[in-house]
C-alpha cells in the first residue's frame, strides 16, 4: 500500500481491551419483573387511593403542538380557588398544585375548574378514626360506594361538528386578506394615533 503526497502515516491501535467495556443488556427480563413487582407493591401500599395524582389539562407548547392537550405540572391557585379547594387541602387529596403557573385563557381555566369539580364530586375521603370523622371526611353511604383507582381522563381537544352546507357569507370570506389587514392595523396602530393627535393639535391651534 503506497502513500502519495505529504499525508499522515496511519498508526492504527488494534490492541485495546474492548471486550471489558462492552455494555450488555442481559438483565433486561429481570429488571422488567422487578419493576412490575414494585408497581404492584406500591399499588397495594396506596390502598384505595388513585394510582396517579390529578394534574391539569394544558395545551402543548408552540404553534406546531398547541392543538394537543396533555397533563400539566399542577393546578394554579386561581383554579383551586374557583373550584372551592384550599391549596393545603388539595395536596392532601391527591391534587398537584403549581404556584408558578398562570392562566392565560378563560377557556383553559374553565376546563380545569370543571376537572377539579368532577374530581371533588367523585372523591371519597376515608376517616382515620371511623368513630370520630373530621371535617371534610366522607360519611354514611359515601363510604360504601364503589371506588375506582383510575384518574380522570383528559378531555377531547376536538369538538365534533355535524356536517352542513357552506353558506354564501363563508364562501365569500377571504381569510388570508382579513388576517393581513388585521396584522397591518395592529402594527401601525401607534403611528396612526400619533398622527391623529398631531392633526387634532394643529386644528386646535388654527382655531386660536
Amino acid at each position: 500500500m503506497g502513500f502519495k503526497h505529504n499525508n499522515v502515516l496511519h498508526d492504527n491501535h488494534f490492541r485495546k481491551d474492548w471486550q471489558s467495556r462492552v455494555r450488555t443488556w442481559f438483565d433486561q427480563p429481570g429488571r422488567k419483573l422487578r419493576r412490575r413487582q414494585a408497581r404492584k407493591a406500591k399499588a397495594a401500599k396506596l390502598g384505595v387511593r388513585p394510582l396517579t395524582l390529578l394534574r391539569p389539562a394544558v395545551r402543548a407548547q408552540t404553534v406546531r403542538y398547541n392543538r394537543k392537550i396533555r397533563e400539566g405540572r399542577g393546578f394554579t391557585l386561581a383554579e383551586l380557588k374557583e373550584a372551592g379547594i384550599g391549596k393545603k387541602e388539595a395536596r392532601g387529596v391527591g391534587i398537584v398544585v403549581d404556584h408558578r403557573r398562570r392562566n392565560l385563557s378563560e377557556e383553559g381555566k374553565a376546563l380545569n375548574v370543571e376537572r377539579l369539580k368532577a374530581y371533588k364530586a367523585r372523591l371519597i375521603v376515608f376517616p382515620r378514626n371511623a368513630k370520630k370523622p373530621k371535617q371534610g371526611d366522607s360519611t354514611g353511604e359515601e363510604l360504601s360506594a364503589p371506588t375506582t383507582r383510575i384518574n380522570l381522563p383528559l378531555p377531547n381537544p376536538y369538538v365534533p361538528e355535524a356536517p352542513r352546507k357552506i353558506s354564501e357569507e363563508e364562501r365569500e370570506f377571504n381569510a388570508y386578506r382579513t388576517l393581513r389587514e388585521e396584522r397591518a392595523r395592529a402594527r401601525y396602530e401607534g403611528a396612526r394615533k400619533v398622527r391623529e393627535a398631531k392633526k387634532a393639535e394643529e386644528e386646535a391651534n388654527k382655531k386660536k
